[in-house]
């Protein structure tokens, strides 16, 4: 089952982000960023511009995925202007391997075309590639990153 939470559920999904900056991001999360996670949870979930959920397998956590709801100038790709990034997306080791990470970012997109969204992209690691490709992601060559004054991870 995939659940979207509501701001209630924020000691949830603050659990889960510190889980998702240790195994994904290979740190432990301090204060700081902790705070600024709370922060964020608390004034986009309630703004409805991010969309959390939680997957549970036979009952337990089994993995975490979002949404980042934003706007941009409506063109021919997008005639909408609205966008679904799609992030957060993670499965603990132990579930993994039994298509919650194929049923978490299903209920994502689902979720997303029902918003209007017609840009919906994520990052990915090199594992979860496979993942993503089996549901019509593709690599985006025209994109880049610009790099200054911060920890690339």
């Amino acid at each position: 089952m995939i659940e979207l939470k509501e701001i209630k559920a924020i000691p949830t999904l603050m659990h889960w982000r510190a889980e998702v900056i240790r195994n994904v991001f290979g740190v432990v999360p301090d204060k700081r960023l902790l705070v600024a996670n709370r922060q964020y949870y608390t004034r986009h979930i309630a703004d409805g511009t991010h969309l959390a959920f939680v997957a549970t397998v036979d009952g337990d956590e089994a993995g975490c995925g979002a949404i980042c709801l934003t706007e941009e100038l409506p063109s021919p790709d997008n005639p909408s202007g609205r966008n679904a990034y799609l992030m957060n997306i993670y499965v603990r080791e132990a579930c993994r391997h039994r298509g919650v990470a194929h049923s978490i970012v299903s209920r994502l997109i689902e979720e997303a075309k029902t918003r209007n969204c017609n840009k919906i992209y994520l990052e990915t690691t090199p594992a979860a590639r496979s993942v993503y490709s089996s549901l019509n992601f593709h690599p985006m060559p025209d994109m880049m990153q610009h790099h200054d004054n911060f920890r690339q991870v």
